[in-house]
C-alpha cells in the first residue's frame, strides 16, 4: 500500500516485511503472470471453497500457489486457529466479505495448529493475525479481532491503494457489480501523495518533511498527524537493534536504552512488553528523563487505534504512574 494503514498496527507491517521473505515465490509467480487471467482462474491450483474460488483453505503444501495469486489481486491471509474463539470470529467476518467481493481479493484460510511453518514464515505471535500480500510480499497486516466496520474500511483501502497496479481487483469488481473508481474520479491531495511517495521509497525523514510542512498550515490534518506518527516510528524502527531489549532489561536506569527497547519490541509485536516497560520507566525517573519518557510512550500511543485496550490500558497505567 502507498503507506500503513494509520488505524492499525504499523509495526506489525514492518516487522512482518522484515520476517518475510518471498523473493522466491514472486520470482516463480513473474513467470506464471500471464497464466493468471482472473482471480478464478489463479485459484485453480489451490483448494477451494465450493462455489467460491477466491476463498482458499491454505496449507504448507498449498502456499505459494496462493502467494503466487497475488500478482493479479492481493491475498488477505488469516492465519488463525480453530481453538481461538477470535479467529473464528474474524473468519466469518472475512469469509463473508470476501464472498461478495466477485473475487476482487482472495481469502487464504490457514490453520496454524495444521500448518505452523507458515505462521512461523510470517513470524507470527498471537492468533488471530491478518496479512495483506500483493506482488509476493506483504504489505500490510494487524493483529487481533476488529469489528464488521473497521475490516470493511481496511479492505477497501486495500483495494483502492493496489486497484491501478494489480489487474485482477477491477475484474472482480465488475463481477460483483461494485462500483469502480474512475481514476479521474480520484481527487488526490498532492501534498499527501509526496509524503506517501517519501514514505514509500524508505525516506521517512522526507515524509516527516511533508507532513509537518502540512500540519504547520492545517494542524487538525488527521491523515498528516497520523503519516507523521507512522514515519518518525518507521525511521526509528528501521535502526533499532533488537538486541537493545536485552541491554535494557540488564540497566534499568539507562533511559535511552528503555526508549529504543519499547521501539524494538512495537517492531516485534511486543506492545504489552513496550507500554509497561516505558510505565515503570515513569515511575522509576523524574524532571526531564520523565518528560522524554512520557512522551516517547504517547508517541506510541498514537500507532494504534484510539480504541485499542493496550492503548487504553496502558493510559491508566501512565496517569497512575505519574500522578
Amino acid at each position: 500500500m502507498t503507506r500503513p494503514d494509520p488505524r492499525k498496527t504499523a509495526a506489525l507491517s514492518a516487522a512482518l516485511s522484515g520476517a518475510v521473505d518471498l523473493g522466491a515465490l514472486k520470482a516463480r509467480a513473474d513467470a506464471a503472470r500471464t497464466a493468471a487471467a482472473t482471480p478464478a482462474a489463479a485459484a485453480a491450483s489451490a483448494p477451494d471453497n465450493g462455489s467460491v474460488p477466491w476463498i482458499v483453505d491454505v496449507t504448507e503444501a498449498s502456499f505459494q500457489a496462493v502467494v503466487e495469486q497475488s500478482l493479479q489481486v492481493p491475498v488477505v491471509v488469516l492465519l488463525g486457529a480453530s481453538y481461538s474463539p477470535e479467529s473464528q470470529q474474524l473468519a466469518a467476518s472475512l469469509t463473508r466479505f470476501a464472498s461478495a467481493s466477485g473475487g476482487a481479493w482472495i481469502l487464504a484460510r490457514v490453520d496454524l495448529e495444521a500448518s505452523p511453518r507458515i505462521g512461523q514464515a510470517f513470524g507470527v505471535q498471537s492468533v488471530p493475525t491478518t496479512v495483506a500480500v500483493a506482488a509476493g510480499q506483504p504489505i500490510d497486516a494487524f493483529a487481533g479481532p476488529i469489528d464488521d466496520g473497521e475490516l470493511s474500511q481496511w479492505i477497501a483501502r486495500l483495494l483502492d491503494a493496489l486497484r491501478e497496479r494489480l489487474p485482477g481487483i477491477r475484474a472482480g469488481e465488475a463481477r460483483a457489480g461494485a462500483p469502480v473508481v474512475a481514476e479521474e474520479d480520484v481527487v488526490e491531495d498532492p501534498r499527501i501523495v509526496a509524503a506517501e511517495e517519501a514514505f514509500e521509497r524508505g525516506d521517512y525523514v522526507a515524509a516527516q518533511g511533508y507532513y509537518s510542512e502540512i500540519l504547520a498550515v492545517e494542524p487538525a490534518h488527521e491523515l498528516a498527524k497520523e503519516g507523521l506518527a507512522q514515519a518518525r516510528f518507521a525511521e526509528r524502527a528501521e535502526a533499532v537493534d533488537p538486541a537493545v531489549i536485552g541491554k535494557a532489561d540488564s540497566a534499568p536506569e539507562d533511559v535511552d536504552a528503555q526508549l529504543a527497547a519499547a521501539d524494538a519490541e512495537v517492531a516485534g509485536q511486543m506492545v504489552d512488553e513496550a507500554f509497561s516497560r516505558l510505565v515503570a520507566t515513569v515511575r522509576r525517573v523524574y524532571g526531564e528523563d520523565r518528560d522524554r519518557v512520557r512522551s516517547h510512550l504517547v508517541g506510541l500511543f498514537e500507532l494504534f487505534p484510539a480504541d485499542d485496550p493496550r492503548v487504553a490500558a496502558a493510559r491508566r497505567s501512565l496517569a497512575s504512574a505519574l500522578y
